[in-house]
């Protein structure tokens, strides 16, 4: 069915038509971009909307999430707060509403915003003293468990840490209850997990979230049961997102032994890359670096691979026709990674077209490897709405390393191609926080100033959203149809009520789209809004 949309303010990002007024669309595709005259030209029987000068933009990606863990999220306890004590309390008041021995479950704990630091089993025990209850932080880097929970995972003083983690314990070798890394998987094992049905369910329910904020497509980074449950959803036309799917690093030779290579799919669900972990995070100091960690001088974080592991990683998925998407925080897990990806890159040598690696968080950099991103064509995927958790967390841990820190205009000006994503559930998918993020570089309290936090990493706006947009669109593959309104794209949009060129970047983390538009059909409106 053709509609024309006219009378707005359409930024196309395409840079051969940047502003229209007039969008003729059909068949879920931009058939014609113009203004009135394109308005005057159409046969009046086709059916119009009329925006009253409201503001169309491209619809956005975040390009990096874990949609399964961010939809189930969206049961679980907010453990975000300001205090340890808050978050013990919102446990209590879960408790309350428990049937008795059933698991409760909660997640973005943050030790660093808390007085009194990490929390212990004595404190969950304290609370829920019939349940047993698990946490994740923040990061998905680490987990806080009661004693029962522990009990039912078998984690006692005679478990091992994993070569992969840590079970913190206290002076007497007993389990605090604060798991790191992959010791977080021996807890994980004892909860009882969600089968695709569910999960496809509550990924149903959050589509509504995600469009809310005006995202149409994802990469998404969870595993093989989210995989599952999106194929059932497209099998049943309820997928309304378009997902790019990462293939885990434990599947690399389960794909690779079928043929599946980058791209396959439609344009819906498609196959991305192999994701891959070097290292940890910031927040449990797990995070693999040159130096110590200014708090701990004994502690340069958990490098889970190193470069030369990385390369033949990396050798096996390229002869599969698959690229890498490398979770590297650190500095040294960003050299490691950048070395494997020099290796690669010799071995492909006039293959075309080359590979779309990618590298995920590109949290802090060493000063040598600043251009190697681009010079390597490796693609930065970075989450700057990170910084605004991060920012006081990296200067007490990293001290004079964060000039290297989140640095999206170190990696624009050397040639690297940004895209962007939140890393949901680990901070909101709103992706309005992520370009006052990337062009403010400060809290929305101010802090730390009117300047940002080393403000000459500061991106434009309009850097910031071709990060969200065409940028993302291209490492998905989906640079033809995804990114901007141009005549054959998908007509994936939002509507606003204003510019975000047109307002101050204070006002940016409260921008709400009035609608979502994906394939030419509208997934989601304000209750609010009207055309009339």
């Amino acid at each position: 069915m053709l509609k024309l949309m006219h009378n707005a303010r359409i930024y196309t990002l395409d840079s051969h038509q940047p502003r229209a007024t007039a969008l003729l669309i059909g068949h879920g595709r931009v058939l014609a971009v113009g203004d009135e005259t394109l308005s005057r030209q159409v046969d009046e029987r086709i059916p119009r909307e009329d925006l009253h000068g409201q503001v169309i933009l491209p619809g956005l990606t975040d390009a990096h999430l874990h949609l399964q863990y961010y939809a189930l999220g969206l049961q679980k306890i907010d453990c975000e707060t300001a205090t340890r004590e808050d978050c013990l309390r919102r446990v209590a008041e879960r408790v309350r509403t428990t049937r008795r021995g059933a698991w409760i479950l909660g997640h973005g704990w943050n030790q660093n915003r808390w007085d009194k630091g990490w929390g212990r089993r004595e404190h969950l025990d304290a609370v829920a003293p019939d349940h047993p209850v698990y946490l994740t932080a923040k990061s998905l880097h680490a987990g806080w468990a009661n004693s029962a929970a522990l009990h039912l995972a078998g984690i006692t003083a005679r478990t091992p840490d994993p070569p992969d983690g840590q079970i913190q314990r206290d002076a007497d070798g007993e389990p605090t209850g604060i798991l790191l890394e992959g010791a977080v998987q021996l807890l994980e094992k004892a909860l009882p997990q969600p089968d695709a049905d569910s999960v496809a369910e509550a990924i149903a329910a959050a589509q509504e979230k995600l469009w809310q904020f005006g995202l149409t497509s994802v990469h998404d980074f969870d595993r093989r049961t989210c995989f599952q449950a999106l194929q059932k959803l497209r099998a049943e036309g309820r997928l309304r997102l378009r997902v790019l799917k990462s293939i885990p690093l434990e599947l690399l030779d389960e794909a690779a032994a079928l043929g599946l290579q980058t791209g396959f799919g439609d344009d819906w669900l498609k196959i991305g890359g192999v994701k891959v972990f070097m290292d940890g995070a910031l927040g449990p100091h797990t995070a693999a670096m040159f130096e110590p960690y200014a708090d701990e001088p004994q502690n340069r974080g958990t490098l889970l691979l190193d470069g030369e592991a990385l390369y033949e990683i990396g050798r096996r998925a390229a002869a599969a026709g698959l690229p890498l998407a490398v979770h590297a925080i650190g500095d040294r897990a960003n050299h490691e990674a950048l070395e494997a990806f020099a290796r690669l890159r010799m071995d492909e040598q006039g293959r075309r077209p080359p590979l779309r690696h990618r590298m995920e968080h590109v949290q802090v950099l060493h000063p040598a490897d600043v251009s190697r991103l681009a010079e390597l064509h490796v693609t930065a995927s970075m989450q700057p709405v990170h910084v605004l958790s991060d920012m006081e967390a990296a200067e007490r841990y990293w001290g004079a390393r964060t000039v290297w820190a989140y640095a999206w205009r170190a990696q624009e000006n050397a040639g690297a191609r940004l895209v962007f994503g939140s890393d949901a559930p680990v901070e909101s998918p709103n992706p309005f926080m992520g370009l006052y993020a990337a062009v403010a570089r400060r809290r929305v309290d101010g802090f730390p100033g009117s300047e940002g936090w080393h403000p000459e990493q500061k991106i434009s706006l309009a850097s910031a959203l071709q990060a969200f947009t065409s940028h993302a669109a291209w490492a998905a593959g989906w640079e033809h149809d995804l990114g901007k309104l141009a005549v054959g794209y998908a007509a994936d949009l939002l509507v606003l009520p204003a510019a975000p060129f047109d307002v101050p970047s204070e006002a940016l983390p409260t921008m709400r789209p009035l609608a979502t538009m994906v394939q030419g059909e509208w997934v989601w409106k304000n209750p609010d809004w009207s055309m009339a």
